[in-house]
This record gives structure tokens, sequence and C-alpha cells, in this order.
């Protein structure tokens, strides 16, 4: 056993020195905004359907408490759901990411699921999420649900809930 000491990924270097540096929310924190959309889908939708859940900044900073919840869409299969990020209809600014956010969440039982899978990327900005991207496009893009694998055969709800920061 050891004892450690460490600092978050987020800590400047020198923050020590210089305590004040605290009161700047862009460095420790920030103002955190809040969203919550809900759908409804269909006992008949197929595989590849999508359900537009938010537009966000590209900046933005999805929070770890972020979560999808629903109801169980399937009596029979294995359908999932994928949560990814696209562009905005008739614009290309990234490459649309129906998993960049979240995979593989069944939707064969009742959904709660994290918003961003891996708590790695907890602290990204939206657009970082998105395969291959690695600057800022600076405009909005969308989150939405894809179902995959699978067709549902139940009706039922989604709803998400979203919390993130811009600062």
């Amino acid at each position: 056993m050891a004892v450690v000491n460490l600092k978050g990924s987020k800590i400047i270097t020198g923050l020590d020195a210089n305590p004040s540096q605290f009161a700047n929310p862009g460095i420790s924190g920030g103002a955190v905004r809040s969203l919550v959309e809900t759908v409804e889908v269909g006992s008949a939708d197929s595989a590849t359907s999508t359900y537009l859940m938010a537009r966000l900044p590209s900046n933005a900073v999805i929070l770890g408490a972020s979560k999808l919840y629903g109801d169980d869409l399937a009596s029979s299969g294995a359908p999932t759901l994928d949560i990814g990020v696209f562009n905005l209809d008739g614009k290309s600014v990234i490459t649309d990411d129906d998993d960049a956010l979240n995979d593989g969440i069944s939707a064969a039982a009742a959904i709660e699921a994290s918003v961003v899978k891996d708590v790695a990327n907890y602290g990204k900005k939206l657009y970082e999420h998105v395969n291959g991207q690695t600057s800022d496009p600076k405009g909005e893009l969308d989150i939405k649900i894809t179902l995959k694998d699978a067709a549902v055969n139940v009706g039922g709800t989604l709803t998400l809930e979203l919390f993130y920061t811009l600062d």
C-alpha cells in the first residue's frame, strides 16, 4: 500500500499557488443547464428509426448525471438503443455518429442508462465524443436515439434527462 495525493485532470498546474482561480467557472465548473425530452415509441417502429431528443451547442459538456429512461419496448426480440451525435438537417459540419455517447442499451427491459457510457468520457465537449472529430465545429448538434438490431413490438415512452454546462 502507498499514500498518494492525486489531482483531477481538469485542475490546472499552479492552482495551489493561486487558489483564487477557483472563482473562474471555466476552470472549476460552471452553471448547470438541464432539459427533459420525451418521445412515444410506436409499437411497430423498425430498426434504424431515430428519435431527436436534444439540440446543443457543440461545446456543451454533458454531465455524468444525465440519464435515458424508458419502458420495456419488446415482448420478443432484442432491440437496442444507441445515443448519438448528428448534424442538423441540411448541414454537414461533423460525421454523424449514431453511437457517439452510448450504445447497445437493451430496449427489451425497462431502461435506465447513462447518456455517456464511459466514465472516462465525462467532461468532454459534445463534439469530442464524435469519432474522428478533432476541432470544434462551432455550431449546434443534435442528440438522437437510434433503434438498432431489431424492431420493437411494444409501444412505450423514452425520456432523456440531460444535464450540461457551457462554461
